[in-house]
């Protein structure tokens, strides 16, 4: 292959998760109905957090904001995807590649760095309960988001930057169905070792410390709960941090399912086609998890709907 200067290049091709035309209407039914599912559950879950004041606590405001990540996690890639199935076309430019890298870069990352939180907020919630609201006070909370929103996007700025350093041979096809950093990287014919160093260092760093944060609070948690001697207390204790564990455990399942079968498989689609689980299926599923399983939510929709709870 042969270099070719970034500055020439115009479009990518986004091979998608399947070629076959026949699923074509199959896939972007389907996409398109995930799509919708989350955008409307999330919104929901926003709506309900700020027209309630019962839910104007840390836990739900950390909620809204996870929510709405979760829109612009699943918009970032969704989207464009119904639009080529339905042009029938699997170009992307080149100026919304990078664009897609980035925005994609700061919703993961952000993801990950507010489930963290929510767990510090469920350890401090159970295990210093009489200084919850002390601790957890407005400023802390905003400055836990503010601090997850800068860090994602300087990490996601450092990326895009260094893929804009980077010429491309003449094979532009992305096996995916969105521009991913890794995929797009490898496309490259210059020297990788930077980019390949910076994506590893930042997966350790705000893949792991996150992850380190999470397993460290709810072991604490599991800790605290184990010294309640009342089986109600113990059930009720629990109860109050079961929907983030949920949600937890499924994002991470399914992030650790894409790393290992990249490692396992060297076959890009069947990759590609394992990472709809945490860009498209998950959150598409926490509205459900949290509005199934919290009482708060459910009433305030009630409320909100008209319907007495």
């Amino acid at each position: 292959m042969e270099p070719q200067n970034n500055t020439q290049i115009s479009v990518f091709l986004l091979l998608g998760l399947s070629e076959d035309p026949e699923l074509q209407p199959l896939i972007f039914g389907l996409f398109l109905s995930m799509y919708l599912v989350t955008v409307l559950g999330n919104l929901l879950i926003i709506l309900a957090t700020i027209s309630d004041s019962h839910l104007h606590t840390p836990m739900y405001f950390f909620l809204s904001n996870l929510s709405f990540v979760d829109i612009c996690f699943t918009s970032t890639t969704v989207p464009k995807m119904l639009v080529n199935i339905q042009t029938q076309s699997k170009v992307i430019s080149y100026a919304g590649c990078i664009t897609q890298i980035y925005f994609f870069a700061i919703f993961v990352v952000l993801d990950n760095l507010l489930l963290a939180v929510m767990a510090y907020d469920r350890y401090v919630a159970i295990c210093h309960p009489l200084h919850y609201m002390a601790i957890m006070n407005h400023r802390l909370c905003g400055l836990l988001v503010l601090a997850s929103w800068i860090t994602s996007a300087l990490n996601s700025l450092l990326h895009s930057l260094m893929v804009l350093r980077l010429s491309f041979c003449t094979d532009l096809e992305i096996p995916h169905f969105f521009c991913e950093l890794n995929q797009v990287v490898h496309l490259a014919c210059s020297d990788l070792f930077l980019n390949e160093v910076m994506i590893y260092l930042a997966t350790m760093l705000l893949g792991g410390c996150p992850l380190a944060g999470v397993l460290y609070s709810y072991s604490k948690i599991v800790s605290s709960v184990r010294a309640i001697s009342s089986a109600q207390g113990k059930y009720k204790a629990f109860s109050t941090c079961a929907s983030h564990l949920s949600v937890v455990s499924l994002f991470y399942c399914t992030l650790l399912g894409v790393y290992f079968s990249s490692i396992v498989t060297q076959n890009s689609q069947s990759i590609s086609t394992a990472s709809v689980m945490y860009t498209v299926v998950t959150p598409m599923l926490n509205p459900f998890i949290y509005s199934l399983r919290s009482k708060d939510i459910k009433s305030a929709l009630r409320r909100r709907f008209g319907r007495k709870p």
